[in-house]
């Protein structure tokens, strides 16, 4: 059973005595050895995920310490709840300040038929990586409905994940297996901020290993596909920020194709607003993302870099720290967000790379993850902060580096490395 301990003492004397609450975790029967230490909660998303993976014991300590709101946030709390929901025997002991965490992680089992509400705090998107990590090495495969908030500017978006993430898993050989449902993700009801009202259902099967891949040439960009979404709104509000988005890229491209989705009454959520997905597909196959956002509620907390803030109150992209490509707090009028989501995609198009800054994480760790029978290699961008400390998440818990190699004249970062082989040890498929 999992136990989740009270984050919510606040008062200067609790924080005074957290160094004894430190006391109150003793490694046990832990090894040394299997234990990981980080300080702070940078990149702490992905390092519960990986502690899982990986079988090893995670100790956080000074989580925001010295902070107006030490500890644990609302949905790093939430998270640890879904973990729950999807493993078997994960200890969880967190101080009574919440500046000090311990995450014994258990067996992921999955499940079908379940349920979680992902709150008001970060958007779905948060939730659904280290969700879909975790549930490709379940003994079961996972169906899961999933309430929150389905697009705001600071996290992936759930358009994001079903035109782009989703396609990206399939190159590890994800859903390869004809003997089990396929990877899916569906929206039931869209939700913006700050009263939310989305809803999704996923459902992921389970893989035996992770296949290595090499993907090397990222192509030419030969059309440029995307989604112009509304809820409670006027339906004009999609045109118009199509009319915007098309005036930048149809003076470069000429197959560019911009569906409309608009929703009302209950399949709306509860607050107005609208944004824009744009995809760039490339002749090889690779997929460049961006989305820009409008609501009621945008945070314009300033965590809209594709790298993670340092007090780890967000993560970019994919991450803690993880903010998407706004986080301005503006509202913007359909035509200027749609031109904005326009110039955002044709700079991450200029990055280069097989797979853009915000997917940039998730590849490193399905490399690391990967069999042993080959080299995984991938052709990337610069790479963000967010992805540099992932890269040493890794070696903390895998031992995996990464060789990288800079090619001067596309200005891009060849990545390889030999992955941990993680197998599925539980699942049925075995």
């Amino acid at each position: 059973m999992t136990s989740i301990l009270s984050w919510h003492a606040r008062s200067a004397a609790c924080q005074q005595c957290d160094q004894h609450c430190r006391a109150e975790f003793p490694v046990g029967g832990d090894r040394r050895m299997d234990v990981v230490s980080l300080k702070g909660a940078k990149c702490l998303r992905h390092a519960l995920v990986l502690s899982t993976l990986s079988g090893k014991t995670l100790r956080v300590e000074k989580i925001r310490e010295n902070s107006e709101r030490p500890g644990l946030a609302p949905h790093e709390a939430c998270l640890l709840r879904l973990i729950e929901k999807v493993t078997n025997g994960t200890v969880v002991e967190i101080s009574p300040t919440g500046t000090s965490l311990r995450f014994k992680p258990g067996i992921v089992v999955g499940g079908a038929n379940l349920r979680h509400d992902c709150g008001k705090s970060r958007a779905i998107g948060f939730f659904l990586e280290p969700l879909i990590l975790l549930s490709l090495f379940g003994k079961k495969p996972t169906s899961i409905t999933l309430t929150g908030i389905t697009n705001d500017d600071v996290d992936p978006s759930v358009d994001c994940f079903r035109s782009v993430t989703l396609l990206l898993l399939r190159e590890f050989g994800v859903g390869e297996d004809d003997l089990q449902k396929p990877l899916r993700l569906q929206i039931n009801k869209r939700g913006m901020r700050p009263l939310a009202g989305g809803e999704v259902f996923l459902h992921c099967p389970t893989v035996k290993a992770i296949k290595s891949v090499r993907v090397l040439d990222e192509g030419m960009v030969k059309r440029v596909r995307g989604i112009a979404y509304s809820a409670n709104t006027p339906p004009h509000m999609t045109m118009r920020m199509v009319d915007g988005a098309r005036g930048v890229l149809n003076k470069l491209l000429a197959d560019v194709y911009i569906f409309t989705d608009h929703m009302s009454g209950a399949k709306a959520g509860l607050s107005p607003g609208y944004g824009l997905a744009l995809i760039g597909e490339s002749t090889t196959g690779s997929r460049v993302y961006t989305e820009e956002s409008c609501s009621a509620g945008a945070r314009g907390d300033g965590n809209n870099g594709k790298g993670e803030p340092g007090g780890g109150a967000a993560e970019p992209g994919f991450g803690e720290g993880e903010g998407g490509p706004g986080g301005r707090g503006v509202q913007l009028v359909p035509e200027m967000l749609g031109e904005n989501a326009a110039r955002t995609l044709l700079e991450e198009i200029k990055r280069g790379g097989y797979v853009d800054s915000s997917h940039q994480a998730l590849a490193l760790t399905l490399c690391a993850l990967s069999s042993q029978d080959g080299i995984s290699q991938l052709r990337m961008g610069p790479l963000t902060p967010h992805s540099v400390e992932i890269l040493r998440l890794i070696q903390k818990f895998f031992k995996i580096k990464f060789k990288i190699a800079p090619e001067q004249q596309s200005k891009t970062l060849f990545l390889s490395c030999i992955g941990a082989g993680i197998k599925n040890q539980s699942s049925s498929l075995n």
